[in-house]
């Protein structure tokens, strides 16, 4: 910060002292070990310990039992009392040093202020003497102390202005804030960090310090470094914690500028508040490429400097940013996308700030995330030796790093694998009494169209249903004194539908009174669900919801919040104790999502310390595998090689369609300023009109193949066809590919640049409409199903964590055909896969239940004139269901005897006959055509 000689005199002036067993009550004799003064004013007190006779634990307990701020009948002690009294309290022993700005008898919460021990909790052995040497010698230490008071401690207040408490950095906040001005200061603008700090980490005010101390930055010529900072919230209205994070750390009014649309253009603000010289400038994720564009054209113009600081935990799905990043997706992103999926802003961030190598030189970027994937890690990462290549030895890791395992050691967030239960599917497929089509289908197209028919029927569902609702009201619900909530993750929004009207029946034949929320983007169509489009504000699915499903779900009338898509990161509800998952998770969408269960919360003798998660479709391995990476500090396995840019290139070239001229005629009507759209289309037209063409005659020559009977000619027309599929799959991986790379090594290569713009013009204008082949699943019936539940455990987290793989092997596929395979064997190798089911687990006998039921001529009647509540409890249903299991005795002799036995089994199948049976509706059907 620039100081001019009479602050800088002033500064010099200040007086501190350190007084030793300050007597400091005219109630008694007790006095405190230490107590530090500025300027005749205590600002601290410290109470020391030696692990030799006591620990931390008993500092923490004197000042919490001995150190009373004001005694009952007594006057407040004026060292001791808030918010009179001094700033911050520290408990220190030999190894540990606790703090807190608030002292208030047994109920005191301190907080550590340790270093960490290798991504541990605690403190590293010091060599040199104790461990907690670094508090006298580096926190309290002049300059450093006189910063902390003046320029970290900040006060909270309410919405009435009055203060309620103070807030004193945490070790590595103070920690990561330091290094990275220090690192600014000595690399100048223009570089990057990747900061990884755990949830619980604090990460609103660590942003909001750096801010504020990145924008009074100056060099040894007493020169600002950065004209503004721009920091990047996370959702489309600016998250209200850190905008009040940020103005509360404002020390002179009007330096922090919101770019809200509720003001005018945001273009036009962003453009007003950089260029006025605001010193924080705090925009949207869905703002940022406008604040991005802005920043580099004044960094290029006008020789500005700025920081962006994002914090990319959290996700977008909409937005000039996510529109653009959407064209650079793979195809699995893509389909995700197109469920309602979000678009990570660690993308967003990453895609934006796409300058070329090189080019960015007046921009730093601070990237705060706890689950760093590896592109981000190449990205932002810093090589231990800088004049290196990255590569073996030398692989980029983060600038700063609180790990998951100090934030769970520390007590700031829960470790949500302590109580985790796998759950097995077992079931069996059959033809419903007549031959499947026996032509063939592709295999894995077959499995997949097989396994979400299975997840998607009515009787998987109901299990499930059951499984969790009775879970969570025996042991998620007690939790927190009645208030703890549970979170459903499905794997689309077709199944969130079906599993929010299922919870909603379920619940409300028994009586239970429990409240369900359902969350998920666009709209669902669902015919077997209810007619028309179901959509979050649907009165059938969200019956009572008004406003926001977050603020809905935060009152104590909503306990279940099932989501697909949605809420599976940046989602923060701390009275979530359960999860209970139905989809595939690998990697760090794991990690995020399991994590929601994470937050810590307390409240009076209520404490979270117990968290439950059923897992329908993982497996405790992978679910490991997962958390190991990010548990301390995440590393890369490799990077990516530069050379692959250089591969794809060759073999785009190799498949001979277009030559260089139809290149340049591309680059030379994007790169002029007077030219039109049409000009555009005229330049690319030729190559996109000719693919187009030898796509269709492909597929007219299979045909007429075919009829002739001519499979050799049909599969060289087939493998035309796939050959032009796989031209444009590959082009889309260069597109991916460069743009990532690009901006970590500079090619020197005007041919390498110009086919990144021709392909990504080429490809939106090759459209050859591929159909994949339907599987037609009319006659496949679920006879048998069952959920194993394989036993609860937990997951121990300390061992050799996976490393993060580079990408590899981009757009190395091949021409070849799908592999083919006969519907019934597909159906037969999945029976397999999925064995462990008995007879008891049929659903077939439901089904002969049902038959014999439908010949009832007086349920006919009854079911016609009668609604469905009043026809499942009728004494006739009743009667004749027991009828029906003494006639199916013979054929299902062991499943008859035990529902004769069991008016429990009985109620079961009764609901089931009423439930996915739909046996209410079929003999009315009968009824109406009789």
């Amino acid at each position: 910060m620039g100081l001019n000689p009479d602050i800088l005199a002033r500064y010099n002036a200040n007086r501190l002292r350190v007084v030793r067993q300050l007597r400091y009550s005219t109630e008694n004799e007790n006095c405190i070990d230490l107590a530090l003064f500025l300027n005749g004013i205590p600002v601290s007190t410290l109470e020391l310990k030696t692990d030799f006779t006591q620990s931390v634990a008993d500092a923490v307990d004197q000042y919490r039992f001995d150190r009373i701020p004001q005694a009952k009948g007594k006057k407040p002690e004026p060292l001791l009392n808030f918010p009179g009294g001094a700033l911050v309290h520290f408990a220190i022993s030999d190894r540990e040093v606790m703090m807190t700005t608030r002292l208030a008898g047994p109920d005191t919460r301190f907080l550590p202020f340790n270093k960490g021990d290798n991504g541990a909790a605690g403190n590293p052995v010091n060599p040199n003497g104790h461990r907690t040497a670094y508090l006298w010698e580096e926190v309290l230490q002049r300059d450093s102390w006189l910063e902390i008071l003046g320029r970290y401690m900040v006060a909270e207040k309410n919405k009435k202005k009055q203060l309620t408490g103070v807030i004193f950095p945490r070790f590595h906040q103070l920690d990561a804030t330091r290094k990275l001005r220090q690192a600014i200061l000595a690399e100048g603008a223009g570089g990057k960090y990747l900061i990884q700090h755990s949830a619980g980490s604090g990460k609103t005010n660590s942003i909001a310090w750096a801010a504020h101390h990145l924008a009074d930055l100056h060099d040894e010529k007493d020169e600002k470094i950065f004209s503004s900072v721009v920091v990047v919230s996370d959702r489309n209205v600016i998250d209200t914690q850190l905008q009040e994070a940020i103005f509360a750390f404002e020390r002179t009014t009007g330096v922090v500028a919101t770019i809200t649309s509720e003001t005018g253009s945001k273009s036009s603000q962003l453009a007003e508040a950089l260029a006025g010289g605001k010193k924080i400038v705090v925009c949207t994720i869905q703002t940022f490429p406008f604040a991005l564009e802005a920043v580099q054209q004044l960094a290029a113009t006008s020789g500005k400097r700025f920081a962006v600081i994002a914090d990319e935990a959290h996700s977008s799905q909409t937005g000039e940013a996510a529109s653009k990043l959407k064209q650079i997706l793979s195809a699995d992103d893509l389909a995700h996308v197109q469920d309602g999926g979000e678009i990570s802003a660690e993308d967003i961030l990453a895609m934006q700030m796409a300058s070329k190598a090189g080019e960015a030189k007046g921009v730093s970027f601070i990237a705060f995330t706890a689950t760093p994937k590896a592109k981000t890690m190449e990205l932002f990462g810093r090589c231990p030796d800088p004049s290196a290549p990255a590569g073996p030895g030398n692989l980029p890791a983060p600038f700063h790093v609180y790990s998951m395992r100090q934030a769970i050691e520390e007590g700031f967030i829960l470790d949500v694998l302590r109580n985790y239960t796998p759950y097995s599917l077992a079931f069996k497929l059959a033809s419903d009494g007549a031959e499947i089509d026996e032509t063939t289908v592709e295999k894995n197209a077959a499995q997949k169209a097989l396994m979400k028919w299975v997840k998607l029927h009515p009787h998987n569902i109901a299990q499930k249903v059951a499984v969790v609702v009775e879970h969570y009201r025996e042991m998620v619900m007690p939790l927190l004194g009645g208030q703890a909530k549970a979170m459903v993750v499905v794997e689309s929004r077709k199944e969130a539908v079906r599993w929010q009207l299922a919870i909603q029946k379920y619940i409300a034949e028994r009586g239970y009174g429990l409240g369900t929320l359902v969350a998920f983007s666009g709209e669902v169509t669902d015919p077997e669900s209810g007619p028309g489009e179901f959509t979050e504000t649907n009165k059938t699915v969200n019956p009572y919801l008004k406003g926001d499903i977050r603020e809905a779900f935060k009152q104590p009338d909503y306990h279940i919040l099932l989501v697909a898509n949605k809420f599976q990161t940046g989602f923060d509800q701390p009275l979530l104790c359960g999860m209970y998952v139905d989809r595939r998770l690998a990697g760090i969408q794991a990690v995020q999502t399991l994590s929601r269960l994470n937050r810590a919360w307390s409240s009076g003798d209520l404490k979270k310390d117990t968290t439950y998660i059923l897992d329908f479709a993982n497996s405790s391995e992978d679910i490991l595998t997962a958390f190991r990476q990010y548990y301390e500090t995440a590393e890369l396995e490799d990077v990516t090689g530069p050379d692959q840019v250089l591969d794809l290139r060759a073999k785009l070239d190799a498949f001979g369609h277009y030559d260089d001229f139809e290149v340049d005629r591309v680059v030379k009507a994007e790169l002029n300023p007077k030219a039109t759209h049409a000009d555009l289309r005229a330049a690319i037209e030729p190559v996109a009109d000719r693919l187009l063409k030898e796509f269709k005659a492909a597929q007219t020559d299979e045909r007429h193949a075919l009829a002739a009977g001519n499979e050799k000619a049909a599969q060289a027309a087939k493998q035309a066809q796939e050959a032009l599929i796989l031209f444009k799959s590959t082009m889309a991986s260069y597109r991916r590919l460069y743009a990532f790379l690009s901006q970590i090594f500079d090619y020197g290569s005007t041919a390498i640049e110009a086919r990144y713009m021709f392909y990504r013009h080429l490809i939106n204008s090759l459209d050859f409409g591929r159909e994949r082949e339907t599987i037609d699943l009319s006659k496949v019936v679920l006879t048998h199903h069952r959920l194993n539940k394989t036993g609860q455990t937990d997951l121990v987290l300390n061992g050799d964590a996976p490393k993060l793989k580079p990408l590899t092997d981009t757009g190395t596929a091949s021409v070849q055909d799908q592999e083919k395979a006969l519907l019934s064997a597909i159906l037969g190798k999945l029976n397999d896969m999925f064995s462990g089911v008995t007879d008891n687990d049929q659903l077939a006998y439901v089904a002969a239940i049902k038959g014999a039921l439908l010949d009832n001529s007086k349920l006919a009647e009854q079911a016609q004139n009668n609604m469905k509540d009043q026809f499942a409890s009728s004494p006739a249903l009743k009667t004749a269901v027991t009828d029906a299991i003494i006639d199916a005795y013979a054929a299902h002799s062991e499943m008859s005897r035990q529902a004769l036995g069991s008016a429990h089994i009985q109620e079961g199948l009764i609901g089931a006959l009423i439930g996915y049976g739909q046996l209410y509706e079929a003999l009315r059907n009968a009824s109406a055509r009789l």
